[in-house]
């Protein structure tokens, strides 16, 4: 049995600590300052993000949605999604199963340069 008292952590804002992590899950815990985000990215597993402090807004597929302390948002695996404090934040969150479906950790080394050239092309 593991224990974390998250108030207690010694984050730094947008650098992320991994807590703990398995085949069934990764847990990270991110402090996030007012007006700072993640742009619009996406994950291969399914995310969870619980504020545990502060407040922040979230667009994704779904809309918007204001999340101050408490709130908890689950998004798909690949769906499109920001995160942006709207007041100093942390965050709890958790990547089940990890590593997801097509993420480079969880591909052979052929795939991950068939992935790197593909993503190159499309950027061109």
């Amino acid at each position: 049995m593991k224990s974390w008292n998250l108030d207690e952590l010694n984050l730094k804002p947008r650098l992320p600590e991994i807590l703990s992590s398995s085949e069934d899950a990764r847990v990270i815990a991110l402090d996030l300052a007012a007006g700072e985000s993640l742009e619009e990215h996406e994950v291969h597993e399914r995310a969870f993000v619980l504020v545990l402090a502060g407040e922040v807004k979230m667009t994704g597929n779904g809309g918007d949605i204001r999340g101050p302390q408490g709130t908890l948002v689950e998004i798909e695996p690949r769906e499109r999604h920001r995160v942006e404090a709207t007041a100093d934040a942390r965050l709890l969150l958790l990547l089940t199963p990890w590593p997801g479906d097509g993420h480079p950790g969880a591909m052979e080394l052929r795939e991950k340069l068939y992935t790197r050239r593909h993503a190159a092309k499309r950027g061109e």
